[in-house]
């Protein structure tokens, strides 16, 4: 069979999001089929600093020893984000809200620690997760970052990181990244970043798609804007949902082959457009390897099955594994 990381050699890395249950159970598919990994959730602030004087490296070393191990690039997944971020962070002994002075110390001795750590073994982090705001006039979203440091805390943030390692390319990463009023958003604080001089090197683009949404000419347009702006582009969390958000279903035991083969398509339709600006997508990230693990199993609707990825169950090639090898003009 042929490998993906073979296939697009040429074009960019092809990652996968990993936990540590999915290390074990899925390390045969990783291996044979993937040149970068990305931590689910095993480089969140909570999972590796959840007090003030203790750190939890295991299960983030685990991942980045078998990367290495295997000839993988390692994503950084994520630093400063408004979720999965301890309550002592933002507070006082006392429980009331700390200062702008003692937060940003905070940020930035989190920062140097985790990211001083894996130096020279990560090409790139997720500086900044999810800071832009999903609609309305506002840009950024409230946060406990926004309220106590102010909006710089996204440009100290990536200061932190470029501190602590050089070297590493450093990206902000946010979901809905094809929608009209959110792209311009995100485009406008990168922008704003660039002017500051801030170092930041590209924009990750989150990519949960389904079968419906959003619209090939939207991802287009994202993509080109994005790529005005003279950055990196790194697809960081692709999966294709087979339910449009608001269907509630729950009844489907397997996907049917109509939804097998329109996943195959959208897959086809994505992956040809990658190539097409893969002068600037140096990197495609899939939020998980197989169906037998996917963050979207009961989300948004609880007790129902998704299976977004191209391969089922059993690790097995699914059409859209065909249809993307054929946009390099290869078959199975």
């Amino acid at each position: 069979m042929m490998r993906l990381r073979e296939a697009f050699k040429e074009q960019f890395l092809i990652g996968a999001a990993v936990n540590p249950v999915t290390l074990d159970s899925q390390r045969d598919l990783l291996i044979e089929h993937f040149n970068s990994v990305t931590a689910e959730n095993e480089m969140k602030f909570e999972r590796l600093h959840p007090a003030e004087d203790r750190y939890t490296f295991e299960a983030a070393d685990r991942l980045v020893a078998l990367a290495k191990a295997n000839g993988m690039g390692v994503r950084g997944h994520t630093l400063v984000w408004h979720n999965q971020t301890p309550t002592w962070v933002f507070e006082n002994e006392d429980g009331s809200q700390t200062d702008r002075v003692t937060l940003l110390a905070r940020m930035k001795s989190h920062i140097n620690t985790v990211v001083s750590r894996y130096r020279g073994e990560l090409y790139a982090w997720d500086v900044v997760n999810e800071a832009v705001s999903d609609s309305g006039s506002e840009l950024l979203r409230p946060s406990k970052w926004l309220d106590i440091i102010g909006e710089d805390f996204i440009a100290k943030a990536f200061e932190y990181a470029h501190e602590a390692d050089p070297e590493a390319l450093l990206f902000y990463n946010d979901y809905n990244e094809a929608d009209p009023v959110k792209s311009e958003k995100i485009y406008t604080l990168v922008k704003s970043l660039l002017e500051q001089g801030v170092p930041i090197h590209g924009i990750g683009l989150q990519a949960h798609w389904s079968l419906y949404h959003p619209s090939l000419d939207n991802i287009r347009v994202a993509i080109e804007k994005y790529a005005s702006l003279g950055v990196k582009l790194h697809i960081t969390e692709l999966d294709v949902s087979m339910f449009a958000f608001d269907d509630r279903r729950t009844d489907l035991t397997a996907p049917t082959e109509e939804m097998l083969a329109l996943q195959a398509e959208r897959y086809g339709q994505f992956f040809r457009l990658f190539q097409e600006y893969s002068e600037y997508i140096t990197s495609v990230t899939f939020w998980g390897a197989a169906d037998d693990y996917t963050w979207l199993d009961h989300f948004p609707v609880r007790g129902r099955k998704n299976w977004p990825f191209l391969f089922d169950a059993k690790h097995q090639p699914k059409p859209s594994y065909s249809e993307v090898l054929k946009t390099v003009g290869l078959t199975l």
